[in-house]
């Protein structure tokens, strides 16, 4: 089963009309198809060229995708739609901690939006940055999408600690926090 296949029978129009950011969200669990295609949705190759759901200056893709449940972080692999699995169990506190205890930081998982801004700035110079956040803003908005398609709740956030959330996933030098995603059930 594709990760996409969450997504099947959506109305783009409905979607769109419904989406809200959601900030009171249950620690209840989301299903590995429900994580697959809200990674998918972000950052998935969406065709045999390699291509992604969401545009990239270039080509270049200096986006990377995290998602940290209670039990582990996920980083994930756009190649094969995969994930490498770090067992964690304080990752996810932690980030809530770093996101200074927003009320959505009680999602059942919270998806980072890193960057590598080098992937960019080799090509486009200084300007590579730019495009960088604005690919975050895009991979992060289909996330959101995404989410409302599978009935769940999902707020961007973009206050945060970005050394605690840095140390938190592990970013390797060059790789910085652009966005964290609580994902979730809406509670109530």
């Amino acid at each position: 089963m594709a990760p996409a296949d969450e997504l099947d029978g959506a109305d783009l129009r409905e979607v769109l009309g419904s989406r809200r950011s959601e900030r009171e969200l249950s620690a209840g669990p989301l299903s590995d198809r429900q994580l697959a295609a809200l990674l998918w949705s972000a950052q998935g190759v969406s065709a045999p060229t390699g291509a992604r759901t969401s545009p990239s200056a270039g080509a270049l893709y200096p986006l990377e995708l995290y998602a940290v449940t209670p039990q582990e972080v996920l980083r994930y692999l756009p190649g094969d739609s995969s994930v490498q699995v770090r067992t964690d169990g304080t990752a996810k506190q932690r980030l809530a901690s770093a996101m200074g205890g927003a009320r959505a930081s009680q999602a059942y998982a919270i998806i980072a939006v890193a960057g590598v801004a080098a992937r960019s700035t080799g090509k486009y110079g200084e300007r590579g940055v730019r495009y960088m956040w604005m690919e975050a803003g895009h991979a992060t908005q289909n996330l959101l999408l995404a989410a409302t398609a599978m009935g769940l709740g999902a707020v961007p956030i973009g206050a945060f600690d970005d050394e605690a959330v840095s140390e938190t996933l592990g970013l390797p030098e060059g790789e910085r926090p652009l966005y964290l995603v609580p994902v979730g059930h809406p509670a109530g």
